[in-house]
C-alpha cells in the first residue's frame, strides 16, 4: 500500500520495522524516535531514542544503524501515547543543505518479514528535519499516520519541539558516572565520524531564514517555536474584486464577490466546532477555542482582508484546525478572486497559500490544514474544492451538523 500525507492505517502486526530509504547522497542523515505523553512532550531523556541512546529501557524501541528503527508494540510503555520518527541532516545550518536536496526518499512499515505499507516524501524546501510518521493508540489499537511534517534547525528544534533541552556544552567525564544518561555527542565506529556534539538552535546571522515560503500542494512545513511555546498565528485572506463596469446595466452586473475565511478546529478534549462570520460564530482567543475571526470584509476592497488569530500559548489543546472559505455572494470565479492566504507566527517564515486553481465552479474551498506535531504546526496546502462546506466535512472527517444560514 501507498501512503499519502495524512493517510491513516490500523496496525495489525506487532513488531515493526520502519526504514528511512534514500538514493546515494552526500548529505548525513540520522533518524530516531520520540516516544510522548498525552501532551506531546517525552517524560525524560530516556524516552528519545537516536545514535546516543539506541534502546529504549523498555526495549519497546530500537535505533538500528541502516536508517531504521524497530518498535515491538506489546512493550511500549503505558504513558506513552505516539512514537514520533523522525529524520534530520547532520549539520544542515553549518553545510547550507535541506531536504530539498534529495529526491525520491521513501519510508517502508515492515510487519514481521513483510513490508505492508510505503510512503513516498517529497515536496520539500527549506526544511533540515522531517517528522516522517507517527505510531499511536487509538481506542485501545494502534494506528500510523504519514504526517512528512518539515522543521527548520535539525535536531536541535526536534529535541526542543518534544520536551528535552538540547545544549551545546560537553560536560567533563566523571570518574564515576552514577548511571548512563543521554550525552550531547555522537559516538561512531572508527570507519565513520568521531565524537562530535549536537549543533545548537542556529542563530539569524548563522541561518538566515527565509523571509517568505510559498507552499505547493500537499507541501507541509512546521512553524518553529521561539522559547517553549508559539506566538500568535494569523491567517489572512485577501481577494480581489473583478474590474467594476460603468453605464445603464452596471447596477445589475456589478455584483461582486463576497468570500467569508473561516475554519473548522478539533481540541485535543474532542471538542469540533466552526469559526465563521455566518451565524456570528467569531470564536474566543483566551477561552475555548483559542482561536477568533476579527471581521468580515464583504467586499474585498480592504487591505488587510479578512483574518483568523490563533493563541499559539493553547497549542497543546488543538489538536487541528482546517482553514477555508466560501463564496457568500457572487459567482464562483475563484480565478477573478485571486485569492491568497497568508499564515505569520514570530520565528518562522511567511508562508503563503495561493487558491490557484481556477476551473472549480464550486462554492467552498479547503485551503490549508494545520495539524499539532510534537507541540507545534504542521501547515499544510490543501485547495480542494466542494459544494459546500457540509461536504467539505465529510471530506475531513470532521463530523459537524450543517444547516442554512444567512448573515445579519
Amino acid at each position: 500500500m501507498q501512503l499519502s500525507k495524512g493517510q491513516k492505517i490500523p496496525l495489525k502486526e506487532n513488531f515493526l520495522t520502519i526504514k528511512f530509504e534514500r538514493p546515494s547522497s552526500a548529505l548525513e542523515i540520522d533518524v530516531a524516535a520520540f516516544l510522548t505523553q498525552a501532551n506531546g512532550k517525552v517524560a525524560g531523556d530516556e524516552d528519545f531514542v537516536f545514535y546516543g541512546n539506541p534502546k529504549h529501557n523498555s526495549g519497546g524501541v530500537t535505533h538500528n544503524d541502516d536508517d531504521s528503527i524497530d518498535i515491538a508494540l506489546d512493550k511500549i510503555p503505558r504513558h506513552v501515547e505516539k512514537i514520533s520518527l523522525t529524520a534530520t541532516i547532520y549539520e544542515a545550518e553549518k553545510r547550507r543543505q535541506s531536504f530539498s536536496m534529495i529526491r525520491n526518499a521513501i519510508l517502508k512499515i515492515f510487519g514481521g518479514q513483510n513490508e505492508i505499507a510505503t510512503f513516498p516524501l517529497e515536496n520539500f524546501t527549506v526544511e533540515t528535519a522531517i517528522v516522517l510518521g507517527e505510531v499511536y493508540r487509538y481506542k485501545g489499537s494502534w494506528k500510523f499516520n504519514a504526517t512528512g511534517a518539515g522543521f527548520s534547525g535539525g535536531l536541535a528544534a526536534l529535541c526542543n519541539n518534544f520536551g528535552i533541552e538540547v545544549k551545546d556544552v560537553a560536560p567533563p567525564p566523571p570518574p564515576e558516572p552514577p548511571k548512563p544518561k543521554i550525552n550531547t555527542q555522537r559516538e561512531k565506529s572508527s570507519s565513520q565520524r568521531e565524537k562530535i556534539k549536537i549543533p545548537p538552535p542556529p542563530t539569524h546571522e548563522e541561518t538566515p531564514q527565509p523571509k517568505k515560503v510559498e507552499l505547493r500542494k500537499g507541501q507541509k512545513v512546521s512553524l518553529v517555536k521561539k522559547g517553549k511555546e508559539l506566538g500568535e498565528i494569523v491567517i489572512n485572506l485577501n481577494w480581489s474584486q473583478p474590474p467594476q463596469k460603468t453605464g445603464f446595466f452596471s447596477r445589475f452586473t456589478n455584483k461582486g464577490i463576497d468570500l467569508d475565511l473561516a475554519c473548522l478546529f478539533e481540541l485535543k478534549d474532542g471538542s469540533i466546532g466552526a469559526i465563521q462570520a455566518l451565524g456570528n460564530h467569531f470564536g474566543d482567543l483566551n477561552h475555548p477555542p483559542y482561536i477568533a475571526l476579527d471581521g468580515d470584509d464583504r467586499t474585498g476592497a480592504i487591505a488587510a482582508g479578512e483574518t483568523i488569530r490563533v493563541n499559539g500559548k493553547y497549542t497543546d489543546r488543538i489538536r487541528r484546525i482546517l482553514i477555508y472559505t466560501f463564496i457568500y455572494e457572487g459567482a464562483a470565479n475563484w480565478e477573478e478572486a485571486k485569492g491568497v492566504v497568508t499564515v505569520n507566527c514570530p520565528g518562522s517564515p511567511e508562508l503563503i497559500v495561493r487558491m490557484d486553481e481556477y476551473g472549480s465552479r464550486k462554492h467552498t474551498c479547503a485551503i490549508a490544514l494545520l495539524e499539532n506535531v510534537g507541540g507545534t504546526f504542521s501547515v499544510e496546502k490543501v485547495v480542494d474544492f466542494f459544494d459546500d462546506s457540509e461536504q467539505m466535512d465529510h471530506a475531513f472527517d470532521w463530523g459537524l451538523r450543517w444547516t442554512v444560514g444567512r448573515k445579519d
